[in-house]
């Protein structure tokens, strides 16, 4: 309603029609210029409806990929439909049945934003099997949303909406629980056993693979594709594995969790959109149907978890579990497996490169420092934790980073700290329910509290992943006992004995109090994801250190001048000075000595470490307490390389007898 001034600056109403209940009527029709009416100067939104309007809010994101040399002929340009259409097939195909030889009907998009049944679908149809007619059920009347290669903002939405415990943090990570699972579970882990797998594999004692047959997997599948394709919506991640283009492996992620599909989103290789428009059929498929048990009545089955893997097929089925570590590790051992058959080497390993282009390979259990020492300001990070080395250099496997969080602080580990940020997943972690703000010192839901970020957001990553052949190979070992040295530099024998050895010693508490050492051995310093006979590992890591004249060194970041209790920590600083050693060369330049029982050679002199601590024998007190323990220690070493005395590698055994020769010598 206008309003004009006066001269002694009161107000009064022009006069207008009266309208109802006697009030002025507004004109907006001819008015004069010293009127004022609405305001009608700023343009009309271009919709209808409230829902015409927030459809233009989101402008589309369709990949368009240039004809390659601009002269293919017109029958090679594909239609976005009919692109679409093809993926579908591709999906629905993936999610069929064997016993109906169907796929579901699978349509693009959120359900929840679907005002009426969509009319174009897609349904699979194995028309190359003769499969009597069967009824109709339920199941083949609905269709399933497929939600393929969702962003980090679109997964959020569908988790805190959906996902009970999913929760935005401080910093600006997702937060979610993974369940009643917060670790992996190794015994109900299986690997299908068949003719091929027969001979290739690592079977028996010492062996991580667990063995079932082909019709419990298939029976274990069905359960999994049923389950998936009752579900309203399931997310789909066509994603890759390894950054050396040669050698990259396509992998697709069935998943019902938006957490599922953020977190494979991150630890696997992202494509480029005109990379996903050619993805076409994956080498490998995941099933995640975590969220539904497996039956315990299957043969095989031992609880109502089961992870199985089928290497014929190419697939891996979850049941009864929803911790995201399953996916990743069993992703790392289809590598351990596809790697070698093409002569490539798969790495439980860190890997960083110097600015003259020397990289570097750290093996390590936990608590060895294989993070902290992975990561150097001063140099490239190309990985954290999965590699292979081929004919082309090393390369990461993955494309993100899974971080422990743990007493996580900026302080110690400013790199991880600060990569927690949007776009991260992080699982089982506790939050103050007000400002959100992570407690990382909390274990209340699990010790095993993790984050899983793209590597992207480490700054001084190498972006692609690649590096040349590994210049240095560093085992690390965290020896509570006390004698190992500092540093130890390896012939290829002695690599591979410690290789497959995978040696550290942890502190634990015993029953009645006393804290005292224990060893632990893990072969290739990653038994648990390995497929092949550790040996083979082993004599491939020897092949292609001595091509590429690479050199072994055994770094202790444990106890020195004791045990445990006795003996102190070596400081950190004096293993960077080490480490920095090994990196600059002037390590293999000192002068050397050798130690008993091990026969490692040792360096007399590294600059900035005190000499007197590079032979454990000079730091120890009593010299007679300090040769019971090595002695004990060799022992234990002997009788974990048992396990493998009877497997014969080499041409005549050669081999195996002269990785046992470099062994400690009692």
């Amino acid at each position: 309603m206008a309003s004009q001034g006066t001269e002694n600056g009161e107000f009064s109403f022009p006069r207008t029609p009266k309208g109802r209940n006697g009030l002025p009527k507004i004109q907006t029709h001819g008015k004069k210029e010293d009127q004022i009416c609405h305001d009608d100067s700023g343009p009309s939104v271009k919709a209808q409806t409230i829902d015409e309007l927030h459809s233009l809010q989101k402008k589309r994101s369709v990949p368009t990929t240039p004809i390659k040399g601009g002269t293919q002929p017109a029958f090679n340009a594909v239609s976005e439909e009919e692109r679409q259409k093809q993926q579908l097939q591709s999906i629905s195909a993936s999610l069929a049945s064997l016993t109906r030889e169907t796929g579901p009907k699978v349509v693009r998009g959120d359900p929840d934003r679907k005002a009426e049944t969509p009319r174009a679908h897609v349904t699979h149809q194995r028309h190359h099997v003769h499969a009597p007619t069967l009824s109709t059920s339920d199941s083949s009347l609905k269709f399933t949303h497929i939600l393929y290669n969702l962003s980090p903002a679109e997964l959020y939405e569908q988790a805190i909406k959906y996902e009970k415990g999913s929760f935005i943090t401080s910093s600006g990570a997702l937060a979610t629980l993974s369940g009643a699972k917060t670790g992996r579970s190794p015994r109900d882990k299986r690997v299908v056993r068949d003719d091929t797998t027969e001979d290739e594999l690592w079977w028996g004692k010492g062996s991580p693979n667990i063995e079932m047959d082909e019709h419990t997997f298939l029976v274990n599948r069905e359960r999994a594709v049923d389950y998936l394709c009752s579900l309203d919506k399931v997310y789909v991640n066509d994603q890759f594995l390894n950054w050396d283009p040669v050698h990259r492996i396509k992998v697709r992620i069935v998943s019902a969790r938006a957490y599922h599909s953020l977190f494979m989103h991150n630890m696997c290789i992202r494509p480029t959109p005109e990379e996903l428009e050619e993805f076409g059929t994956p080498d490998f498929t995941i099933y995640n149907a975590g969220m539904f048990p497996c039956n315990r009545y299957t043969h095989y089955m031992t609880s109502s978890t089961s992870i199985d893997l089928n290497l014929g097929r190419r697939e891996m089925v979850i049941l009864g579990t929803q911790y995201a570590g399953e996916m990743k590790k069993g992703l790392f051992g289809v590598m351990h497996y596809l790697m070698p058959k093409r002569q490539i080497l798969s790495l439980h390993s860190g890997c960083n490169m110097g600015k003259d282009g020397d990289v570097a390979l750290f093996f390590g259990l936990s608590g060895t420092g294989k993070t902290t020492l992975s990561t150097d300001h001063n140099r490239y990070l190309i990985g954290d934790d999965e590699h292979c080395w081929s004919e082309n250099g090393v390369s990461n496997i993955e494309g993100g980073c899974y971080a422990k969080c743990i007493d996580l602080s900026r302080e110690k580990e400013p790199d991880i700290f600060n990569a927690i940020k949007f776009g991260t997943v992080m699982e089982n972690v506790v939050f103050d329910e007000h400002t959100r703000e992570v407690d990382y010192s909390d274990k209340s839901v699990t010790e095993n509290t993790r984050a899983a970020y793209p590597i992207e957001y480490i700054p001084n990553a190498k972006i692609p992943c690649v590096g040349p052949h590994p210049k240095n190979v560093i085992l690390l070992a965290c020896d509570a006992f006390g004698v190992l040295p500092p540093v130890s530099k390896l012939n290829l024998a002695q690599t591979m004995y410690h290789f497959i050895s995978g040696y550290t010693a942890l502190v634990a508490g015993t029953e009645d109090g006393i804290k005292e050492p224990q060893a632990t051995f893990s072969a290739c310093f990653g038994a648990a994801f390995i497929m092949l006979h550790p040996t083979k590992y082993a004599a491939m890591l020897a092949e292609k250190m001595k091509k590429h004249g690479a050199t072994g060194w055994l770094v202790n970041t444990g106890w020195s001048g004791g045990s445990y209790g006795s003996g102190k920590r070596i400081k950190l600083a004096y293993t960077r000075k080490i480490i920095d050693a090994i990196h600059s060369g002037s390590l293999l330049e000192a002068e050397y000595t050798k130690t008993e029982i091990f026969g490692l050679e040792i360096p007399t002199a590294i600059e900035g470490v005190p000499s007197e601590i590079l032979d454990p024998a000079n730091t120890w007190p009593d010299k007679k307490a300090h040769l019971q323990t090595l002695t004990k220690l060799g022992g234990l070493f002997k009788k974990n390389f048992e396990v493998f005395l009877n497997y014969k590698i080499g041409s005549d055994n050669n081999l195996a007898d002269e990785i046992l020769a470099a062994g400690p010598n009692i």
